[in-house]
């Protein structure tokens, strides 16, 4: 490790990582490794993740080395041009250190994991359908800012405009450890499009994050006599090259009434397999929220678990403002905020989060 990375080691426990990633790298290259897949995907997805720390580390100290070096040679023969230069780079290093610093707070199990996104309208009739298909272009640019591959799996049209729902597959590092912030009632307030009297209207539209899990990281087992499977012409944007066939597939898990719907892909084998993943995302986050229950109610807490809540508000009119109600953030650029620009308001839940935790567990 570069002399360095003595004032942020202990932040981060480069040594203990390191350590630990020379194991799972000899892990790997035992000729038995791949006996048991499921453990072998597991080891593997952590040696990636401990890789790129080990790396971050190792790279910020040899840029506070290099820098160090630097600037001493510029001091001593009067070189401007290299301090600056200097001075940019443990910009970036600070850029660096701090990226590093938040993604500790994300560290739940799956939190590293790609994530499905579910947003439904609710109350307010055409104008939650066109807050609906507003709050999916704003997911969709946030994946795209931040290099995620977003694909839309399924969508509904609504009748005169927006849509009923839809649901996004976000793909890439700690996806789902972002947008589980996202989870609850977004609501808008502006002067309605929809309305002849140019009055103001209140809109309301439900969003929903999972991890996207692989069969090797969640233990759900599906009995096929328990699903209801429906078959029928994709429709709407990115569907019109499979209308005339029936490649889209609906699964209705009846035991507890999850229903998942696939349209993406023109083979209807591939559109099965990732409803299946869907639903498995689904029964799994059922399964949690029951867990979740069960500890609150030994453990005596009063509050409930509400996934339907009301976290944010976006005001159009009569003024411009964003509110996040779980962090009192408000940002007054809020088309800013509708064309995907999030990370300020992801990061403050985030951190509010990892304090209350904090705070919890030091009583």
């Amino acid at each position: 490790m570069p002399r360095g990375s003595p004032s942020y080691g202990g932040i981060f426990d480069y040594e203990g990582r390191r350590e630990k990633l020379e194991e799972l790298d000899a892990q790997t290259a035992d000729p038995e490794f791949w006996s048991d897949n499921d453990y072998a995907q597991k080891v593997l997805r952590e040696q990636a993740t401990l890789k790129k720390i080990v790396d971050d580390l190792e790279r910020a100290g040899r840029t506070l080395d290099d820098s160090g070096e630097l600037y001493e040679l510029a001091r001593e023969e009067g070189d401007d041009d290299s301090v600056h230069e200097v001075w940019e780079s443990l910009g970036r290093l600070d850029q660096l250190l701090g990226k590093m610093e938040f993604r500790r707070m994300l560290s739940g199990e799956y939190d590293a994991s790609n994530a499905l996104l579910s947003i439904n309208a609710g109350a307010g009739g055409v104008d939650s359908q066109d807050w609906a298909e507003m709050l999916l272009r704003m997911y969709q640019r946030w994946g795209e800012r931040q290099g995620f591959d977003v694909s839309v799996l399924d969508i509904q049209e609504a009748e005169q405009a927006g849509i009923r729902g839809a649901t996004l597959a976000i793909a890439g590092e700690y996806a789902y450890g972002y947008l589980r912030s996202e989870i609850g009632v977004h609501r808008l307030i502006r002067i309605s499009p929809f309305d002849a009297q140019a009055r103001r209207q209140t809109s309301f539209a439900s969003v929903m994050a999972l991890p996207d899990l692989g069969d090797d990281q969640i233990d759900i087992e599906i009995n096929p006599a328990d699903l209801r499977v429906d078959k029928f012409r994709a429709s709407g944007a990115g569907g019109q090259h499979v209308n005339k066939t029936e490649s889209a597939v609906r699964l209705t898990h009846n035991p507890t009434g999850v229903v998942v719907a696939c349209q993406m892909e023109r083979s209807q084998h591939k559109n099965m397999a990732t409803a299946m993943r869907m639903l498995k995302a689904r029964l799994w986050d059922l399964e949690r929220r029951k867990r979740e229950q069960e500890r609150q109610d030994l453990e005596g807490e009063k509050k409930s678990i509400e996934w339907g809540s009301q976290i944010r508000s976006y005001f159009i009119h009569p003024y411009q403002m964003v509110n996040d109600h779980r962090t009192e953030l408000k940002l007054s650029a809020v088309h800013d905020v509708l064309d995907g620009d999030l990370d300020g308001l992801m990061e403050a839940f985030l951190l509010k989060e990892g304090g209350d935790s904090g705070s919890a567990d030091a009583s």
